[in-house]
C-alpha cells in the first residue's frame, strides 16, 4: 500500500514538472518528463510493484538469494583451484599439443608418414623432404591385411 502511494506521488510530481517545462515552451523535454512520470503508475497498475515488494520482504527469497551467491562463490572457487593445480594457460597448450602429437606418432605406420622418421626428427630438420617412396613399398598391404584378418574381416 505505501509503495503504490510513493509512485502514485512520483507520477504526479514528475506529470506537474512536465507542466511547467511544457510552460516554458521546452516540448521535447516536456515529453520525456512525462513519460518518465507514467511509468511508476504503469507499474502500480501491472501489479509489478506488489510483486516487488513481496519478494523484498520474504525471508524465504532472501535465504534463496544467499543460497545462489553461495553456490556461485564454490563453483567460481573450485574452477580457480582447478586452474592453480594444471598451471598457466601457456604449460596446459603445450601439454595438450605434446599428448596430441604423442598419440598421432604412436598410432601411426611408417608408410602413412612418408619418410618413416620419428616425430622429434622431423621436427629437427623442418626444412627436410620427405623421401619418396617406390611404387612396391607403397603398394605392401601386409600390415593392412594382417589388422583385418586380426579382427575377422
Amino acid at each position: 500500500m505505501l509503495a503504490e502511494t510513493i509512485c502514485s506521488a512520483a507520477s504526479a510530481a514528475g506529470l506537474g514538472i512536465a507542466a511547467v517545462t511544457a510552460y516554458r515552451k521546452r516540448f521535447l523535454a516536456a515529453a520525456r518528463i512525462t513519460a518518465y512520470s507514467l511509468v511508476p503508475i504503469g507499474l502500480v497498475l501491472t501489479g509489478i510493484v506488489d510483486w516487488v515488494a513481496g519478494i523484498a520482504f520474504k525471508p524465504s527469497v532472501w535465504i534463496g538469494f544467499g543460497l545462489l551467491a553461495v553456490a556461485w562463490l564454490l563453483f567460481m572457487t573450485t574452477r580457480r583451484a582447478e586452474r592453480r593445480r594444471l598451471g598457466t594457460r601457456k604449460e596446459r597448450k603445450a601439454a595438450a599439443r605434446a599428448v596430441q602429437s604423442e598419440a598421432i606418432a604412436r598410432a601411426a605406420s611408417a608408410p602413412s608418414l612418408g619418410s618413416g622418421l620419428p616425430a622429434t626428427r622431423t621436427q629437427a630438420r623442418p626444412n627436410a623432404k620427405p623421401k619418396q617412396q617406390s611404387a612396391s613399398s607403397g603398394e605392401d598391404f601386409s600390415d593392412i591385411e594382417a589388422i583385418l584378418k586380426k579382427h575377422g574381416i
